[in-house]
């Protein structure tokens, strides 16, 4: 039996008052970037963490490899930086403003 048919049995099985969660958590594999008011301000920031996007954007662009980035931020994935990259890829404008507020700070 290959990994997906086992995922599809174990979610078939669970009791109805955790499908939810266990979509809530698919989704969110899915896309790891959220925006949660309250939480890092209400930025754009990885996976039920609080470390926001613009801050690895500004550590890459002051030449910070992912390498680099995974290990000082360990509960990290390659997957988690491939989404932020993206993420600012479409909201530059947004993510530019915010490490500039920061290096006002």
């Amino acid at each position: 039996m290959n990994k997906r048919t086992q995922l599809l049995e174990v979610i078939a099985a669970l009791p109805e008052e955790l499908v939810d969660q266990a979509l809530n958590y698919v989704q969110m594999l899915q896309n790891p970037i959220q925006i949660t008011p309250g939480v890092c301000g209400g930025q754009a920031r990885i996976r039920n963490t609080r470390i926001p996007v613009w801050t690895l954007v500004a550590y890459h662009q002051q030449g910070s490899p992912d390498e680099e980035l995974l290990a000082n931020y360990p509960g990290l994935t390659a997957i988690d930086l491939s989404a932020a990259w993206h993420y600012y890829e479409q909201n530059t404008e947004q993510i530019d403003r915010e490490i500039a507020q920061d290096d006002l700070v």
